[in-house]
């Protein structure tokens, strides 16, 4: 106990004093995380409302793969990534593996279909209740969509931060495409690995509770997102 007790006071010291190797960490993972959620969220924004909206053959199907790939176990797209990226691969020339664009593109697999189903879902349920009056305006499936994606931005706000609280908690696909070297592509949580397999508890302990924090703050703000939005509908 005396030792956890320890690596639990130097742990709030590294994180009190801004511990540089930490701070480095901890920027990197914010980093990648927010790039991939950005393009993520444009890809899935596109892609959800014109799933709700366009009629297709085989949109039904496209829509199941979609909801079905939310569950895409992280270490499988981070395998694809690998082969895509790897020398023999057909991506291998642009010499990204090992890179954070290599964990950026990892992390925006595996977010896209989270964006994409959720924007889908938010789109359907508005398309029912507004398809009649816009299609009697002379509005074009595209500007459609548009519309649908405005007035359901606060769903669309959840369903990012829902992206984003995947993305940053995410340690099989960057550990894969990354390779977790150190300054280079080393996030919070396969540094957590890799210094808790060391026996280094307070660094692994410190970028913990800063995950945790992370982690509570997207919950909070989905909370408030949808609690914000609620009062709307009902004011």
């Amino acid at each position: 106990m005396a030792d956890l007790s320890e690596a639990f006071q130097t742990a709030l010291r590294l994180i009190a004093t801004l511990d540089p190797n930490l701070i480095g960490i901890v920027l990197l993972s914010l980093k990648v995380s927010l790039t991939a959620v950005v393009i993520a969220s444009v890809i899935g924004f596109g892609l959800g409302g014109a799933l709700a909206v366009y009629r297709f053959p085989g949109r039904g199907a496209v829509a199941a793969t979609l909801s079905a790939l939310m569950g895409l176990p992280p270490v499988v797209a981070g395998l694809v990534v690998y082969l895509l990226l790897s020398n023999t691969g057909p991506l291998g020339v642009l010499q990204l593996l090992y890179t954070p664009t290599a964990m950026i593109i990892a992390q925006v697999v595996i977010v896209t279909p989270i964006v994409g189903a959720l924007t889908r879902q938010a789109c359907e349920d508005l398309l029912e209740e507004y398809d009649e009056q816009l299609r009697s305006l002379g509005a074009s499936s595209t500007e459609i969509v548009g519309t649908l994606l405005w007035d359901g931005r606060y769903r669309l706000i959840t369903a990012v931060l829902a992206g984003f609280g995947r993305a940053i908690a995410e340690v099989g696909a960057v550990m894969i495409v990354g390779g977790n070297i150190d300054h280079v592509t080393r996030t919070m949580t396969t540094a957590i690995a890799l210094e808790t397999s060391k026996g280094n508890i307070a660094l692994a302990l410190a970028l913990g509770i800063i995950l945790l924090v992370i982690a509570f703050a997207v919950n909070a703000a989905l909370l408030g997102v949808r609690h914000f939005a609620n009062r709307l509908a009902y004011a």
